[in-house]
C-alpha cells in the first residue's frame, strides 16, 4: 500500500451516505491513491419517503430497498452495526457476529452518516407498545397489525371492543404522520369489503398533534387543505393534544392549554380506547453518537460551515446525525432526504479539496420545495414557489420520487405495482413475522482481528 493512499470511511448507508459514496467515485474511480469504504448495519438502501406505501399494501416490500453493492463499483462495504468510533486513534471498530470477530477500520477521513432513530421522548414503555414507521421492518409490522385487528374485529360481538380494534391513533402530524393516515385509510377502506361485519363507521383513524397546524414548514394555506381533506376523508385530526400514555388498550391525552385565552389554565383530559398507536412525532439521533466523544447539540454531531466536525479535522457530519445552522433562519436544517442528499454533495467536494490541496466550500443550501400526499390520488406540493394540491400535486409526487430511486428495474417494478393498484383491491394477507429480533451474542474483539 502506498504511504500516500488516504482512506475515506463512510458511516451510514442512508440517503447521506450513500449520496456522499456516489460522489467520492465519482471524483476518485480512478484513482488509486484513494479508498473508499461505507458500513451500513443493513446491506440495502431503504427509500423511506415511500414506507407508508410499503405499510398499505401499494407496493411490494422489496420495491423500495436497493441492495448496496449494487450501487457501487469502487466503494468497499462492510455489513455491520458500529460498536465504537475513535477518533482520536481514527479508528471505528465494528461488532462481530457469532459466526465471525469484530473488525477494526482505520481511515484518514470519516463521514458520519448514521441517520436518526425514533425518539419516544421518554413516555414510560411507549417503545414496547407503539409501532413506528422508521425502518421496513416497522412498515412490515405495522401492515400485519392492521390486518390482525380486522381479522379479530370481524367476529366480535362486543361493540367496545370492535371498536377499540378498529380505531388507530397516529402520534405527529408532521409528514410521516400524515402520510401514513392517509394510506392507512385506503387500506382500511379497501379492505372492508371482505369483512361484511366491519361497516364504515366502526373505522377510526385518529391523528394526535400537539401543535395547532399540521405539516409544521409547510405552506399555510397547503397545509390548511390537507387538513380540510384529511377531515373530508374521515379522518380525525386533534390538534393542540398531547399524549401523556398509552397502556396498550387505551391513548390517555391532554389539551394543551393557550394562557392567553385560557386565563383558568383549565386544562382538559381524555382518552381514546385503541389496541394500536403509531409514533411518528419525532427523531433522535442513534445511541453510536449519543455516546461518541463529539460535541452535539440538540443530539446532533456539532459541525463547522464546511459541515466538519471543529475539534477533528477531516471528519464530516452529514444527514439526521448533524446538527447544522442555517444562517438565513438561524435554526437547524430540517432532517429531510433532500438536506441529507445536499450536504452529502458539500462533504464529498470538502474531501476531495482537502486530499487535493483545494479550497473547500460552504454549506448553504435552499429547499426546492416540499410534497406531501394524503391518499386516494390527492396531495399537496411547493415547487420553487409554486404551490399545487389535488391531483396534480399527487402525479408530482410520484413522479419526483419515482425519478430518484436508483436503480431503473426498482422504478419499473414501483410502477408496475402503482398500475395494479389502479385495477385491483389490495392484497390482505398477513404474513407472522416476529416484532423483534431475538437478542444475540456478540464475539469480542480480539488481537487477531482483521484490520483495514
Amino acid at each position: 500500500m502506498s504511504q500516500d493512499k488516504k482512506r475515506i470511511l463512510i458511516l451510514g448507508g442512508g440517503f447521506a451516505g450513500i449520496e456522499c459514496a456516489r460522489k467520492l467515485e465519482s471524483y476518485f474511480m480512478n484513482d488509486l491513491d484513494v479508498d473508499i469504504t461505507l458500513v451500513s448495519e443493513d446491506n440495502f438502501f431503504l427509500f423511506t419517503p415511500m414506507l407508508p406505501q410499503v405499510a398499505s399494501g401499494m407496493i411490494e416490500t422489496r420495491h423500495i430497498i436497493i441492495p448496496i453493492r449494487t450501487l457501487f463499483i469502487k466503494t468497499a462495504f462492510y455489513e455491520s452495526k458500529i460498536k465504537n468510533i475513535d477518533p482520536y486513534g481514527k479508528i471505528v471498530t465494528l461488532e462481530g457476529t457469532n459466526e465471525k470477530r469484530g473488525i477494526s477500520l482505520h481511515y484518514d477521513f470519516l463521514v458520519l452518516a448514521l441517520g436518526s432513530q425514533t425518539n419516544f421522548f421518554g413516555i414510560e414503555k411507549m417503545e414496547e407498545r407503539a409501532y413506528s414507521m422508521k425502518t421496513l421492518n416497522d412498515a412490515v409490522v405495522l401492515r400485519n397489525r392492521v390486518i390482525d385487528m380486522l381479522e379479530q374485529a370481524e367476529n366480535e360481538n362486543d361493540p367496545i371492543l370492535k371498536k377499540s380494534l378498529l380505531t388507530f391513533v397516529i402520534v405527529g402530524a408532521g409528514f410521516a404522520g400524515i402520510e401514513t393516515a392517509g394510506e392507512l385509510m385506503d387500506l382500511l377502506l379497501d379492505a372492508r369489503k371482505y369483512y361484511p361485519h366491519i361497516h364504515r363507521e366502526d373505522i377510526r383513524v385518529i391523528i394526535l398533534e400537539a401543535l395547532s397546524f399540521i405539516l409544521p414548514g409547510f405552506n399555510e394555506s397547503l397545509a390548511s387543505f390537507a387538513l380540510k381533506k384529511l377531515k373530508h376523508r374521515g379522518i380525525e385530526v386533534l390538534l393542540n393534544t398531547k399524549l401523556a400514555s398509552f397502556s396498550g388498550s387505551e391513548v390517555i391525552i391532554e389539551e394543551i392549554v393557550d394562557p392567553v385565552r385560557n386565563a383558568l389554565n383549565q386544562q382538559k383530559i381524555g382518552s381514546i380506547q385503541t389496541k394500536t398507536l403509531i409514533w411518528t412525532a419525532g427523531v433522535t439521533p442513534v445511541d453510536t453518537i449519543k455516546n461518541s466523544v463529539f460535541k452535539t447539540s440538540r443530539g446532533g454531531v456539532i459541525v463547522n460551515e464546511f459541515l466538519e466536525v471543529p475539534d477533528f479535522p477531516g471528519v464530516f457530519a452529514i444527514g439526521d446525525c448533524s446538527y447544522v445552522i442555517n444562517t438565513q433562519t438561524q435554526k437547524p436544517y430540517p432532517p429531510t432526504a433532500q438536506n441529507a442528499e445536499a450536504e452529502a454533495e458539500i462533504a464529498a467536494y470538502n474531501l476531495r479539496s482537502l486530499i487535493k490541496k483545494g479550497q473547500k466550500k460552504k454549506f448553504k443550501y435552499s429547499s426546492k420545495g416540499q410534497m406531501a400526499i394524503l391518499g386516494k390520488r390527492t396531495g399537496i406540493a411547493t415547487i420553487f414557489g409554486i404551490n399545487l394540491y389535488g391531483f396534480a400535486a399527487w402525479w408530482i409526487w410520484r413522479s419526483i420520487y419515482l425519478s430518484k430511486i436508483p436503480r431503473l428495474d426498482k422504478r419499473i417494478r414501483i410502477l408496475l405495482d402503482w398500475t395494479v393498484d389502479l385495477f385491483f383491491d389490495r392484497d390482505i394477507a398477513r404474513l407472522k413475522v416476529l416484532r423483534h429480533e431475538a437478542p444475540k451474542e456478540y464475539k469480542e474483539l480480539d488481537e487477531v482481528d482483521d484490520v483495514w
